[in-house]
């Protein structure tokens, strides 16, 4: 699965370079900017629902199989970025015609996942709980 897929460029990328291995085909994770975060990658919500039907109707190798998002710049979030993913499940749901539960929401990190859980999240991301926080090298 690969969760972070936030245009229409990278969906059809992703679609032929799954077709070009002859593999089954990709599920995928439409990632959202419920933050707002100018330093987030992702969809704006408002295009959402177009990023998901242009997957499930034009990307045969792909499978739309939820949204996901990241917490603000501390790797946290707070309840409202939740709710507008929450929001943007129901949004895509009703237009794509699949029932939500068969539409993943990803959401919650190491410093927030039993908030995110609580308010309806299908998939977590704690590896910093797992692994350490990440060090990451300094630009010159």
């Amino acid at each position: 699965m690969v969760e972070s897929v936030d245009d229409q460029k990278i969906a059809n990328r992703l679609d032929r370079v799954v077709a070009d291995l002859g593999r089954k085909p990709l599920k995928i994770l439409v990632q959202v900017n419920t933050s707002g975060e100018e330093s987030k990658f992702g969809v704006d919500p408002s295009g959402c629902v177009e990023l998901a039907k242009h997957v499930k109707l034009g990307c045969p190798n792909l499978v739309f199989s939820g949204l996901m998002t990241i917490g603000m710049l501390d790797y946290s979030s707070t309840p409202e970025n939740f709710k507008t993913l929450s929001n943007c499940r129901k949004e895509v749901c009703k237009e794509l015609g699949i029932p939500e539960e068969q539409c993943e929401l990803s959401m919650g990190m190491s410093a927030d996942f039993e908030q995110a859980i609580e308010m309806g999240s299908t998939n977590v991301r704690v590896g910093s709980t797992i692994f350490g926080a990440r060090e990451y090298p300094k630009k010159n």
